[in-house]
């Protein structure tokens, strides 16, 4: 395989995302798209779509924007979404102990 082959598949796959994708996709995410499909060989983009999912979820995880998200959002944390009980539930009305100021669950 050569930078030719390369181009010539990505420029392939990129064609054919209008078929088999139901969302409209910028110039750039479907280039990217069509990079991957090409270099990855998925069975369907519909497997790199699923990948992108996972690897988002997990990263927003692992930043602790998910929390964040949530928090401001419902007032809850990931892991009392999936504990299906508040922290304050949890512990019988009693609030968890705050951390110091210089101490942050999550660094950035």
């Amino acid at each position: 395989m050569s930078l030719d082959d390369l181009n010539s598949d990505v420029e392939s796959a990129y064609s054919d995302l209008d078929d088999d994708l139901s969302i409209a996709l910028d110039s750039q995410t479907k280039n990217e798209l069509a990079v991957l499909t090409a270099s990855l060989g998925p069975e369907s983009t519909d497997d790199l779509v699923r990948r992108a999912v996972h690897l988002l979820f997990q990263s927003t995880t692992d930043t602790g924007q998910l929390d964040l998200h949530l928090r401001r959002n419902y007032d809850v944390t990931y892991d009392e979404y999936l504990s299906g009980m508040t922290y304050e539930g949890m512990s019988g009305g009693i609030s968890p102990t705050q951390p110091d100021d210089n101490e942050r669950r999550y660094q950035f």
